[in-house]
């Protein structure tokens, strides 16, 4: 039986860490969303005066 105790323990384990990746997950795609819509508002202006892409694709 106490190796039922460490597989409950063991999976706890798991699932209290997968739920802190995904939380941190969560947190920079956010971040990166705000970065990204920023790109668009803070783009500069090309010698012709036209707003061109803020991204090198």
């Amino acid at each position: 039986m106490p190796w039922l105790m460490i597989l409950v323990l063991l999976l706890a384990l798991i699932l209290l860490g997968a739920g802190f990746a995904l939380k941190l997950l969560w947190i920079l795609a956010v971040i990166v969303l705000v970065l990204w819509l920023l790109g668009f508002v803070a783009r500069g202006t090309g010698p012709s005066g036209k707003r061109g892409r803020w991204y090198r694709w």
